[in-house]
């Protein structure tokens, strides 16, 4: 019963990602046929203009909101695994901070450090890895959950501040890229950098599954699983790995973008009433998919009316349900 329960919700969230991707596709200030799309997929050359704009900018686009949205999902359900805790995240513990200082120093200071090109992508996710350790660090040493997450306040302000200072000695193009990246966007993402993206989103997939055992585990915690011989630091490393490498390759091609780490873990096990990680990662990578689809949406249906951040949407969603999800736990 509660497998078909399961398989109904995973095959509702595959429909209703494809409805609003193909929607996705369509909606926005310019208006495209579906002849458009097909010629920008199958043609080879001789482009008209609005197969151009669905080649280069509408297919990269959604491509990219499902990978952003499944990916921050995924990562943090890896989390709040690995911590028991539900408001664990890679934006509440500080793992975004981590990316967005490595890419304030490369941005603001214009050092790179393997090429233009790569630069952004490698600083991010060294970032998000450094502050992952770091986080980890920290949760060997103190006992308490609520202590490890101001702990990673603590980290996304001192962060802050360090980013305040950088973009104070910022030249005025510098300043505004930057701030442009803070704002979240799914469209600085290139057509030729897509296939890198993809097979990195769909590897790290496949990854996540490897843990499905060691995750089950930790489920009836970390004394219980190391007694049935879960080697703990091992797990602890690979989980942090694959939460940076989602993190870092999410926010340097899109800027941080809040909540999404947070809320869609917790609406997942919500729904499926499951502690089955092979079922929860299938899970947050297609409700966290068409989560920021459906932001994406939005934003481009009321582009004419006022431009909205990514983030800022994000925000305005994911913090009441955070807010909810805190009165819960007090109750």
């Amino acid at each position: 019963m509660m497998k078909r329960r399961i398989l109904f919700y995973l095959l509702l969230a595959t429909i209703l990602l494809l409805v609003f991707s193909i929607l996705h596709l369509f909606v926005g200030q310019i208006s495209l046929s579906s002849s458009d799309f097909f010629g920008a997929v199958f043609k080879n050359g001789n482009y008209s203009n609005e197969e151009i704009l669905m080649r280069e900018f509408r297919i990269p686009r959604l491509l990219m909101a499902i990978v952003a949205g499944g990916g921050l999902a995924l990562a943090g359900m890896l989390m709040q695994t690995l911590f028991n805790n539900p408001l664990a995240g890679p934006y509440v513990l500080g793992i975004n901070s981590g990316s967005s200082l490595l890419v304030a120093l490369s941005i603001l200071t214009g050092s790179t450090f393997l090429g233009s090109e790569l630069s952004l992508v490698f600083s991010a996710i060294v970032g998000a890895f450094i502050f992952g350790l770091l986080i980890l660090l920290f949760s060997l040493s103190v006992k308490s959950h609520l202590s490890l997450l101001l702990i990673g306040l603590m980290l996304g302000s001192f962060t802050s501040a360090l980013v305040s200072i950088l973009e104070m000695g910022a030249g005025a193009e510098q300043f505004k890229a930057f701030a442009f990246w803070g704002m979240g966007s799914l469209q600085q993402i290139e057509l030729s950098q897509i296939s890198i993206l993809m097979l990195t989103f769909l590897g790290s997939i496949g990854a996540s599954f490897l843990l499905v055992k060691p995750l089950n585990m930790l489920v009836i915690g970390e004394n219980s699983a190391v007694m049935l011989g879960l080697s703990l630091r091992k797990t602890r490393i690979l989980v942090i790995a694959v939460t940076a490498l989602f993190t870092g390759l999410i926010t340097a091609f899109c800027g941080p973008i809040a909540f999404v780490g947070l809320a869609v873990p917790n609406i997942t096990k919500l729904v499926f009433r499951t502690q089955q990680h092979a079922w929860l990662i299938l899970g947050n990578v297609l409700i966290g998919a068409l989560f920021l689809v459906v932001c994406d949406v939005l934003i481009q249906s009321l582009e004419s009316l006022i431009h909205l951040p990514l983030n800022a949407l994000t925000s305005i969603i994911g913090a009441p349900f955070v807010i909810f999800i805190l009165l819960k736990k007090v109750r």
